[in-house]
């Protein structure tokens, strides 16, 4: 299930105020329309690529990703990603950043990874977790919050909601992501977890 939350709204805000916008957006939306799970959540997360206190956003086409990527060569920027959690206990939220040190790029470079594909829907037209590693000399920081998922601070909101933090899959069970209609943005992916006391608990993560 795909999330209606505008990515291109709250653009006169500061970097980490937007992104946990729409990370909030994002949250309560499949909230409102589809319902919290019984004894379990839904999980907005929201990740912007900021440089020089601007966040950047993602490309509408290879022009303009071209032209983040030349902006964000030999340079530092910062990454953060934002999480909502929404039980029926009320929000939890939480804020990660990283800063990441980009390998100077030359126009043969950027032609490169223009053509792997990975800058689209991608915040700052890049992924490190596919070739986009390539381009990065530098990590300081947790590298799933460059991902889009910081797995510390969703583990620590898990927690304290009462749910817990890692899964075990159901035997058999299969999760794939919906299909991501036009226009919409966001993906919102069905889990349960088993606690020891083998009661399953169901959440959506929405991206």
């Amino acid at each position: 299930m795909a999330s209606g939350e505008a990515e291109d709204s709250d653009q006169g805000l500061p970097a980490d105020e937007r992104v946990m916008a729409h990370a909030r957006g994002k949250a309560r939306d499949v909230a409102e329309r589809v319902g919290i799970p019984d004894g379990g959540a839904v999980l907005g997360a929201d990740t912007e690529v900021v440089l020089d206190g601007m966040a950047l956003g993602k490309a509408a086409d290879p022009a303009e990703a071209g032209e983040m990527l030349r902006a964000l060569a030999g340079r530092t920027h910062v990454v953060m990603t934002g999480l909502v959690l929404i039980t029926s206990e009320g929000e939890r939220t939480a804020l990660s950043s990283a800063d990441v040190h980009m390998r100077p790029m030359d126009e043969a470079m950027v032609q490169w990874y223009l053509a792997q594909g990975e800058w689209q829907g991608r915040a700052g037209a890049y992924a490190i977790q596919g070739a986009g590693g390539a381009l990065v000399e530098e990590i300081t920081g947790d590298p799933s919050t460059i991902i889009g998922l910081p797995i510390g601070p969703l583990a620590a909101l898990l927690k304290d909601a009462g749910l817990p933090p890692w899964c075990q899959t159901p035997p058999g069970a299969r999760h794939r992501p919906s299909a991501l209609p036009k226009g919409h943005v966001g993906v919102c992916i069905p889990w349960r977890c088993q606690t020891p006391g083998g009661v399953w608990h169901r959440a959506l993560t929405c991206r």
